[in-house]
């Protein structure tokens, strides 16, 4: 049995400045499926998204953000509960601050806490706590978190799901003969220091700040698999049938 953390972003959870209802619950199924055999962990974005849906407040300023995500959280909680109990799964929520991430005391109620849910059966669903971040208190987005979480679990691999359904030797966006990494041992300085191009409107990362959380936990000697969360066949495919055909693993190990 593996523990496996599962992150996914805004651009799959949103869609036309609403919660993607029918996306959560492809998601949630597979999840409920990964869960019977595995320990899972769901680190999720999306709570900014849903606090719109009740009140459209301009994302640009920092305090309507972080009231967005104050509105948002339970109804994204909610949104999660009740396609959960569908599999006769409870949630909980977890919710964490950079602060949170950078003390041993801190990091070890974290996991604690997490060992416990896990243990008795609960679905963890952790965010940042975006209501109450500051500049000098935040994660920065999602896609560390989830990395940084993997790692301080003891997690056995990080699975992202995004918009970006692999890691590409050259943008796809840009040249129509890019081809999939399937398998990724490093990752170029430069391709870390570039700048964050997010895709969707309530989207904080884009492909550099994936390759940076793949990047810090092959430093740590944990898998990555990056794959799209708009269509899940890649990570079935991989996860529940041991077979790779799409998406990238950043490994340390080889091939699976």
């Amino acid at each position: 049995m593996m523990r496996i953390v599962v992150k996914v972003g805004s651009a799959v959870l949103a869609h036309n400045d609403s919660l993607a209802f029918d996306r959560m619950g492809n998601l949630v199924n597979f999840l409920a499926e990964l869960k019977k055999n595995n320990e899972v962990v769901l680190v999720s974005s999306g709570a900014v998204a849903a606090g719109y849906t009740k009140i459209q407040l301009d994302r640009s300023v920092i305090t309507n953000k972080q009231a967005l995500a104050s509105i948002g959280q339970p109804v994204l909680m909610h949104t999660y509960a009740e396609k959960f109990s569908k599999h006769n799964i409870i949630i909980s929520q977890v919710l964490v601050t950079a602060a949170n991430l950078s003390k041993v005391q801190e990091i070890n109620k974290i996991k604690n806490t997490v060992d416990t849910l896990i243990s008795n059966g609960v679905l963890p669903i952790i965010n940042e706590n975006d209501a109450t971040t500051t500049d000098e208190l935040e994660v920065g987005d999602n896609d560390q978190l989830s990395a940084y979480i993997t790692k301080h679990i003891d997690a056995d691999m990080l699975i992202i799901l995004s918009d970006i359904d692999a890691y590409y030797d050259k943008d796809p966006r840009k040249n129509t003969d890019a081809k999939i990494l399937k398998i990724v041992n490093s990752i170029d300085k430069k391709d870390l220091d570039k700048n964050a191009t997010p895709h969707g409107t309530f989207a904080t990362g884009g492909i550099v700040t994936k390759l940076k959380a793949a990047s810090y936990l092959l430093n740590n000697n944990i898998d990555t698999f990056l794959a799209t969360g708009f269509d899940l066949k890649d990570i079935q495919s991989y996860l529940l049938d041991e077979n790779h055909i799409g998406g990238t693993l950043f490994t340390n190990k080889g091939a699976k």
